[in-house]
């Protein structure tokens, strides 16, 4: 048997001297009065047992603290990594579909394009074939006719008249003309007989027949 003041018993176990003292009042330890100091009797064998738990104790819970943070520092990495590869086709996925917007966008604006150029074409030929030859000046000289001459109209096909200067001829009234002025404006952009020169309609006698519509 050891003997140890109550301080170095306390100090040994890793407790305070209060908790020493109801130890011996439990029975737990023995003690001695020696030379008026009392002594805490520790057995040798029960000092090393005692000891070995001490130190086993701590390992198992530092080794139990370790695994726990490393399973969850497993758990965050793969939780990152999920997190980075879900990012990641987000990111793919969001090129795609602008890609696809642009492709759609480029095609729109080459259709656009197309059409208008055949709208241009057309006018253009239209415009060439059917046109007086005198309809670049009509901005100079706003209330010349374009008509062909007697003598002309026996030799050639078209016989083009202003639809102004044939109403007047023919002594339409002023409701009457204005009524059949818009109705070839309405159809001037469907109806092939109709010649559209700026504002100014132009009709074809020679080649087109206009009963269904004066």
């Amino acid at each position: 048997m050891s003997k140890m003041s109550i301080g170095e018993a306390a100090e040994y176990f890793g407790v305070s001297k209060e908790a020493i003292h109801n130890r011996i009042r439990r029975g737990s330890l023995q003690s001695v009065m020696q030379e008026g100091v009392k002594l805490v009797l520790v057995d040798k064998n029960s000092l090393k047992t005692s000891a070995k738990k001490t130190a086993s104790k701590p390992l198992a819970s530092d080794e139990r603290y370790y695994k726990l943070l490393e399973e969850q520092n497993a758990k965050l990495q793969d939780r990152v990594e999920k997190l980075e590869n879900e990012t990641r086709t987000l990111r793919d996925q969001k090129e795609q579909m602008l890609v696809q917007e642009r492709i759609k966008i480029e095609e729109i604006y080459k259709q656009k394009d197309e059409q208008l150029k055949n709208i241009l074409s057309a006018i253009s030929s239209k415009f060439m074939l059917n046109a007086p030859a005198d309809a670049s000046q009509e901005s100079e000289h706003v209330e010349a006719e374009i008509e062909i001459p007697l003598e002309e109209e026996q030799e050639q096909e078209s016989a083009l008249i202003s639809l102004k200067k044939y109403l007047k001829e023919h002594k339409y009234s002023k409701k009457k003309q204005q009524k059949i002025k818009t109705k070839f404006q309405k159809i001037a952009k469907e109806d092939t007989r109709v010649i559209m020169v700026g504002k100014k309609c132009y009709i074809d006698l020679g080649k087109y027949d206009y009963s269904d519509l004066l």
